[in-house]
């Protein structure tokens, strides 16, 4: 059997890390009282892992889902993308109840049915990743026939439009079309991308993040977010630097690197629960009147992010054990009465 390669967990761990603790400090931490400078560098440091957070996920998701997508019945990809739908519908749902409860919480929810179904279709919500995934293997599946020269510029033309601006701005939807590249690029170059991962060493990263550096300080201070393909290209580089990085980490750190896998290996729960404690917490502090000093500043957006993944692990291993892991596998049921249909 052949091992498992470990830096596509490790890069999934990193992402989804990231992915909490922008939303800590763009949703709660900005928003405290005392709030000054640490605070705004600290949300100045996630802007500038944009181009990095999730189209490296969506490239290793890519990597990942060329057996449903290639599949000769068409099956695989069909069940896969209606899990990540339901999923999607699932935990949105949840979302609109629990975050009724904390109003000043600065995210997106539905306050009447048509805003759901908004979010549900044309305006995701933070939970958009999972709508993306479903439709990108719609997408992957319709267009998988046609040469890779051909879907991938397809692609780059596409992703630059949408981070042009071009798009309404309806929720994340802009996002959901402008990664699409990535998670293509993912299914068609997996082999040139894992021998690219397995050939990276320190000159390599080093170049690429001092690349990476160099073009995120130039779009800012030129203002180029929104000229046509810059952020494409900047994308490109930063997920370059993210796959050498984590393959270094993944051979060279291990103390660092089985974290990562592990927290990597458990991303969806993560990913679909942590608004919720988030926004709690957010209410209770609101509550007392809690107030940062600098100190505080410093740290905070880190504790807050470790507290708020250990509460989704914990959520979700309490959920299963009592029966409730429907809520992250919806066809789980379907998938078992299937085999023992089989079976019998």
């Amino acid at each position: 059997m052949t091992a498992r390669v470990g830096w596509p967990d490790v890069a999934k761990g990193v992402c989804i890390i990231l992915v909490v603790l922008w939303h800590v400090v763009t949703k709660h931490a900005i928003e405290v009282e005392g709030a000054g400078p640490i605070t705004d560098a600290w949300a100045t440091l996630n802007a500038q892992l944009l181009p990095l957070r999730m189209p490296l996920f969506f490239l290793i998701s890519g990597m990942f889902a060329g057996s449903a997508v290639n599949a000769p019945t068409g099956i695989s990809w069909r069940r896969r993308a209606g899990r990540l739908a339901a999923v999607y519908v699932i935990w949105v749902v949840i979302q609109t109840f629990v975050l009724a409860w904390t109003p000043d919480f600065d995210t997106a929810r539905a306050e009447n049915g048509w805003q759901l179904l908004a979010q549900l279709t044309i305006s995701p919500t933070n939970l958009w990743y999972l709508l993306a995934l479903a439709v990108y293997l719609l997408i992957a599946r319709a267009v998988r026939h046609a040469p890779t020269a051909v879907v991938l510029p397809a692609a780059l033309v596409i992703a630059a439009i949408a981070a042009a601006g071009v798009i309404p701005d309806l929720g994340n939807l802009w996002q959901l079309v402008q990664n699409l590249l990535f998670f293509l690029a993912g299914l068609r170059l997996r082999l040139i991308i894992e021998r690219f991962a397995a050939a990276s060493g320190n000159l390599r990263a080093l170049m690429l993040g001092g690349a990476y550096v160099a073009a995120v300080g130039a779009v800012g201070v030129l203002g180029m977010r929104q000229w046509p393909g810059v952020w494409s290209l900047l994308s490109i580089v930063a997920v370059a630097f993210g796959v050498a990085a984590c393959a270094l980490l993944d051979r060279h750190a291990g103390v660092i690197a089985r974290p990562l896998r592990w927290i990597g290996q458990r991303t969806l729960p993560i990913y679909v629960v942590h608004m919720i404690p988030l926004a709690l917490i957010d209410g209770a502090l609101r509550g007392v009147g809690w107030v940062a000093t600098p100190a505080v500043e410093v740290v905070w957006p880190i504790v807050l992010t470790a507290v708020v993944i250990a509460i989704c692990l914990a959520v979700h291993a309490g959920l299963v054990r009592v029966g409730l892991g429907v809520l992250f596998d919806p066809l789980r049921p379907i998938d078992r009465l299937s085999r023992a249909r089989t079976a019998d």
